[in-house]
């Protein structure tokens, strides 16, 4: 598992270890996600549930949301500097 305070900085962290992978082609891709406060690791589906019930969406939700097909982004949370 590789982590990151925004997945941009995962995919940094697997470029360093791991030299001349194509993107699409990293190992895992399909499994994306956030780790909790409590240093969990919940998939987008449950860290949108999560974040919409504590509010922390800030950003695009109205975008993002899409009922129980939901998934958080990073941009849900964070704006883009």
């Amino acid at each position: 598992m590789v982590t990151g305070y925004r997945h941009g900085d995962c995919y940094k962290t697997l470029d360093a270890l791991v030299k001349d992978i194509p993107e699409q082609t990293y190992p895992g891709r399909e499994h994306q996600g956030f780790l909790t406060s409590k240093n969990r690791y919940v998939d987008r589906k449950e860290g949108w549930k999560i974040a919409n019930e504590n509010n922390q969406i800030k950003f695009g939700k109205g975008f993002s949301d899409n009922g129980d097909d939901s998934e958080l982004i990073s941009e849900n949370l964070y704006q883009n500097d």
